[in-house]
């Protein structure tokens, strides 16, 4: 009997043991199991995008800028040539005319701004008087010339003949100098001048596409 009860107590306890490695070699399954599963969509890491970065660095790049026109050269007196239209008519003593210069190159060329313009014996002589004071009533704008094309400006001749104290002068003409050109251009036109220089016959308003 004692021999019965030895050799149960000895078959429990090994079934135990057995029970136990397997329960063991188990657990270690379901650990390396969740160590080496991929992440779930739930993930954080991997939940973005692999083209993220890209996509910033595109959005972030700056729009083209608009093309501007400061190759163009300036538009000088060796490219022009210059004529007056006095078809505008007069008023109070004045005669309004159109300042017209044309160019007469083979290149595009701006022209901006006011002309220097002065009443003159000749081509070659001297100024008479003061020189064409500038009327701001229009806005400087950019006038680009292309080969034959011209631009205009508002000349005023304000007759010497209204000022008691000139000291009226025979003037052949018109010396006109582009816009920031140091040259001059010549356009005979016979008036009276004032060789008074505090005497403004001359008024001249800002270059416009004609």
């Amino acid at each position: 009997m004692r021999s019965q009860r030895m050799k149960h107590a000895l078959v429990v306890t090994t079934a135990a043991a057995a029970a136990l490695l397997l329960s063991g070699c188990g657990g270690s399954g379901t650990q390396n199991q969740a160590a080496t599963s991929p992440p779930t969509a739930s993930d954080p890491a991997s939940s973005v995008p692999a083209t993220s970065g890209a996509a910033t660095e595109t959005s972030a790049a700056a729009p083209s800028q608009p093309a501007t026109q400061a190759g163009t050269p300036l538009c000088t007196a060796g490219s022009l040539t210059a004529t007056t239209d006095s078809t505008g008519g007069g008023a109070a003593g004045s005669v309004y005319m159109q300042l017209i210069v044309t160019n007469s190159g083979t290149g595009t060329c701006l022209l901006k701004g006011y002309a220097g313009v002065s009443l003159t014996a000749g081509a070659d002589g001297e100024p008479i008087g003061a020189a064409a004071t500038r009327d701001d009533s229009t806005p400087v704008t950019d006038v680009l010339l292309a080969p034959g094309k011209a631009g205009a400006a508002t000349l005023r001749y304000t007759q010497a003949a209204n000022y008691p104290d000139c000291t009226r002068t025979p003037a052949a003409g018109f010396r006109v100098y582009p816009p920031d050109d140091t040259a001059s251009l010549f356009i005979a036109q016979p008036l009276d001048a004032c060789s008074n220089t505090e005497i403004n016959l001359l008024t001249i308003g800002a270059f416009q596409p004609k």
